[in-house]
């Protein structure tokens, strides 16, 4: 069960009409003690999305990835949709300058609204609940369960590991090379909003 809480509507600019607005779910680490670069890309990167008219779609968190993408998007007046399980509703924890809340019960439910709501899913650097969201959004892609592509955001070579365990699935036969090559990677924001099919 979702339960909306609205506040006041973010102001649209109108330079922006022509561009298809889309929502872009972003997952991310919460913790601050990452390296300060982590957080200057990620927030200079969403001004720029929100500039374009896109929302944010996340998880309502005020701390490290998501509080950067969350600031990012309120500097250029974009709307942005928290979605938050209920237990995390304490002082502190969320960002309050939410255009609009999503409460849930659970955390799979959060996902799951995420995941019907969202047109785009970037994940930045974080942990494992990060990951947790990583692998069933992209996984739901590859079974066609949905037709909403993934974007890991590399930033500073971050998921280069990954990178390489997902090309050794391939090679030990665990994931089809064709299911791998539609996992989209962006190094930076520039490359992302340069990659053809996203039309960011």
């Amino acid at each position: 069960m979702f339960i909306m809480r609205k506040r006041k509507k973010a102001k649209r600019k109108s330079s922006l009409e022509e561009r298809k607005s889309m929502n872009i779910c972003i997952f991310g680490g919460a913790s601050d003690e990452v390296d300060a670069r982590y957080i200057r890309e990620t927030e200079e990167g969403c001004r720029r999305l929100a500039q374009r008219g896109h929302t944010l779609i996340f998880g309502g968190g005020n701390g490290g990835m998501m509080g950067a993408a969350a600031r990012g998007f309120r500097a250029e007046g974009g709307k942005i949709v928290g979605v938050v399980p209920e237990f995390f509703h304490v002082d502190g924890v969320l960002f309050e300058q939410c255009t609009e809340f999503v409460y849930t019960h659970t955390m799979r439910e959060r996902k799951q609204y995420m995941e019907e709501h969202s047109d785009l899913f970037l994940v930045m650097p974080g942990g494992v609940g990060t990951m947790d969201e990583f692998f069933e959004s992209f996984t739901l892609y590859t079974l066609r369960c949905h037709r909403k592509p993934a974007v890991l955001m590399n930033l500073l070579g971050y998921y280069n590991r990954l990178l390489e365990f997902l090309k050794e699935m391939v090679t030990k036969g665990f994931l089809q090379q064709g299911k791998a090559e539609e996992l989209y990677v962006a190094e930076t924001f520039v490359n992302l909003l340069k990659i053809k099919g996203l039309n960011l």
